[in-house]
């Protein structure tokens, strides 16, 4: 039998719809094995915290880095940073660090336990962990059936699958001890529909209920030790960080500054019938003695050699508004940086009138501010991530 998408597609998309709704801002994955369903949520930004353990260290390694920041993450940064952590350790392992979670996921995990150690996962998960919302599927035994091929269980490595009755007397029992409430749903339904089969892979959402509380798992004394290992963990770039901010803001109007200059050379060359920019009027120095417009206070002029842009102009464009709502924050915000000249007033960016002075210009910027961020800058690819390609 084939399911369209596939089976551990609809799986993880259950997730990211739970995540899009809900939006917790820290998500760990149990089971998290080589992050496939971490690598779809890291583009949910409401999330701050993203976790993932696992008990086999070299299946989170072998993908591990596919968890990293893409160059276009530190060129167009987010607003709030994201951080991920993965961990080699067990479910059935107390760790202080998985505690506080708002949503904790268990995607095809549980069933690789062994029967006995099942009790001891619910108590760490719901007892100790106490995340305000869980998510858990696992295998549904009464569809086996249907399954061509299928004979005993689906995966040599499952210890046991439960039937529908089982998987929900467990998870009725979860909620009776640790105070949740769950609803049962799935994906993968039977071809005839009948609701009494069920899907073929069971999913429980539990919610913590607010009006119980149940039994909490005493926290020991953790505070000096660690069940789990440390594997990899990374900080996205954000504009929460004064560096990135800064280098971000002087993008934006260095980018948009030079796109009000081109325009207005082309559009001042086309008036003067291919006059040479040193033949263009230039705008007279002592701006703040003259009468004009708010309007023509925004358009270009010459000045030394130079082609100045207003930063009121530069303000208009939403990009750089986003990051300084007010001139004067954007004024206080370039003053003393190398990368951007700005005029006498500090009212306008000085851009380098001829090519062969902008290519100068650009050198030293970049010896500025250093090979490696020049490089990221210059090379403004929009990569984008194809989540199942590797899947």
């Amino acid at each position: 039998m084939m399911f369209t998408p596939p089976l551990y597609k609809q799986r993880y998309q259950f997730v990211v719809e739970f995540v899009k709704r809900h939006k917790p801002k820290k998500v760990v994955d149990l089971g998290c094995a080589d992050c496939s369903l971490l690598r779809k949520l890291k583009f949910h930004r409401d999330i701050e915290l993203l976790v993932g353990v696992d008990i086999d260290s070299s299946v989170i390694k072998h993908k591990m880095y596919a968890l990293a920041p893409f160059p276009s993450e530190y060129l167009k940064p987010a607003d709030q940073p994201l951080t991920i952590e993965l961990y080699q350790g067990s479910v059935t392992e107390k760790e202080l660090r998985t505690k506080g979670f708002d949503l904790v996921t268990c995607i095809e995990l549980i069933e690789h336990l062994p029967l006995a150690e099942v009790e001891r996962f619910s108590e760490v998960l719901f007892g100790y962990m106490s995340p305000a919302a869980v998510i858990v599927s696992t295998p549904n035994a009464d569809f086996n059936p249907l399954l061509p091929g299928c004979s005993g269980f689906r995966h040599i490595d499952h210890k046991f699958e439960w039937t529908k009755t089982d998987f929900q007397n467990w998870a009725l029992e979860v909620c009776r001890l640790y105070g949740y409430v769950v609803e049962f749903t799935g994906v993968g339904k039977a071809p005839s529909n009948d609701e009494s089969i069920g899907f073929c892979s069971q999913i429980g959402v539990f919610r913590k209920d607010p009006y119980r509380s149940g039994t909490s798992v005493r926290c020991e004394n953790l505070e000096n030790t660690s069940s789990y290992k440390l594997l990899y963990d990374v900080v996205y770039p954000s504009l929460c960080d004064n560096n990135i901010f800064q280098r971000t803001l002087v993008n934006e109007v260095l980018y948009w500054a030079e796109h009000v200059k081109r325009e207005w050379l082309e559009a001042s060359e086309k008036e003067g019938a291919g006059l040479h920019v040193s033949d263009i009027t230039a705008f007279p120095n002592d701006r703040q003695e003259q009468d004009i417009s708010e309007e023509a206070a925004q358009e270009p002029y010459l000045q030394g050699g130079s082609v100045c842009v207003p930063l009121a102009r530069v303000l208009s464009f939403p990009s750089v508004h986003r990051l300084c709502g007010s001139l004067q924050r954007l004024q206080e915000a370039l003053q003393g940086d190398c990368r951007v000249a700005l005029t006498g007033d500090s009212l306008a960016v000085a851009l380098a009138a001829d090519e062969e002075e902008e290519t100068d210009a650009d050198e030293e910027w970049a010896e500025c501010v250093g090979p490696a961020c020049a490089e990221a800058v210059k090379c403004a690819v929009d990569c984008t991530e194809d989540w199942d390609a590797e899947l």
